[in-house]
């Protein structure tokens, strides 16, 4: 007679079967991509024909084209966004956590932009951005009406700005759209806010510390880890960002490669020049500077996160 199975032993087949789904299909749609771009980084591979082993040349190429390095120092440029974005997005949700008459609306007023599918909302800044008639310049333009026309630099507002083929502006204006749709971080923000004891303020507040007082040493300790989860995150998007431009200007790069963006230089390698090889080493080095600029994150915010239990 067969040996009755243990009740433990049961209960853990269960559990095996239960999570089997995920355990297969993350082996073969995550850790198996993943492996198989790491050999194929270290390979000639046109995609067209079997990878050629060539040890480490992809990487050495990396090193010594200068399409690389732009696409790199256009990425490194939108970092500016990240401080902008999380002061803005906190500066809303401290604005929205009042209680006042209507507070609900204007939350979903802020909110609205960041549900807006990107590719829409690219569609929507190429009219705001339009030299001829979009609505930035018309806005712009109303700055050099006749009473102060004689100020320095306003001609140029007359005329129209050239948002996405100018060099100058393109990166720029990526970062104004962006910052447009702040209201997915006001909403995290919002929630943290609304964490913060109430215990804590009120002392505070019966300690005689003012509005900026208990700001600095109540309200934004208490929201800091949400502040770091914000900065990391947002990082990662960064390194990441690719649908708007090539979307809004020359998937080629744009104005002299203004807008060649690191993500959309693998995306030429890979699926233009079919140098899939090539792309998988991109994709190697971003992870690892993702992984360097999470570990600087890290340590430098070590003296600054505060969490419940009181440690840092």
């Amino acid at each position: 007679m067969p040996r009755p199975v243990n009740r433990e032993v049961r209960r853990t087949l269960v559990g095996l079967a239960f999570i089997a789904p995920w355990v297969i299909g993350f082996c073969v749609f995550t850790a198996g991509p993943i492996l198989a771009s790491a050999y194929f980084s270290l390979t000639r591979f046109p995609v067209v024909s079997p990878p050629k082993w060539i040890g480490l040349q992809n990487y050495i190429d990396l090193s010594q084209d200068s399409l690389f390095w732009r696409a790199l120092a256009n990425t490194g440029f939108m970092f500016l966004e990240l401080p902008l974005a999380i002061c803005i997005g906190l500066g809303i949700a401290m604005l929205v956590n009042e209680k006042f008459k209507g507070v609900v609306f204007f939350r979903t007023l802020f909110y609205m932009p960041a549900i807006v599918p990107a590719v829409a909302s690219a569609m929507l800044w190429l009219w705001i951005f339009n030299p001829q008639y979009g609505l930035l310049n018309g806005a712009l333009n109303l700055l050099a009406w006749p009473p102060i026309a004689w100020i320095p630099g306003l001609d140029a507002l007359r005329e129209g700005l050239d948002w996405l083929q100018d060099p100058a502006l393109a990166k720029p204006s990526f970062i104004i759209m962006d910052l447009w749709a702040v209201g997915a971080g006001m909403i995290i923000y919002l929630a943290a806010l609304q964490g913060v004891p109430v215990h804590l303020r009120e002392a505070a507040l019966l300690d005689g510390a003012n509005a900026w007082h208990r700001f600095r040493h109540v309200i934004l300790p208490a929201i800091s880890p949400v502040i770091l989860f914000m900065a990391i995150t947002g990082m990662i998007a960064l390194f990441q960002y690719f649908t708007q431009a090539f979307i809004m200007t020359n998937p080629k790069g744009g104005p002299e490669n203004a807008t060649l963006f690191y993500a959309l230089y693998t995306y030429q390698n890979a699926f233009e020049r079919f140098n899939m090889g090539y792309a998988c080493a991109m994709g190697w080095i971003l992870f690892v500077l993702s992984l360097i600029g999470t570990l600087v994150i890290f340590r430098t915010s070590a003296r600054y996160v505060y969490y419940e239990e009181g440690g840092r």
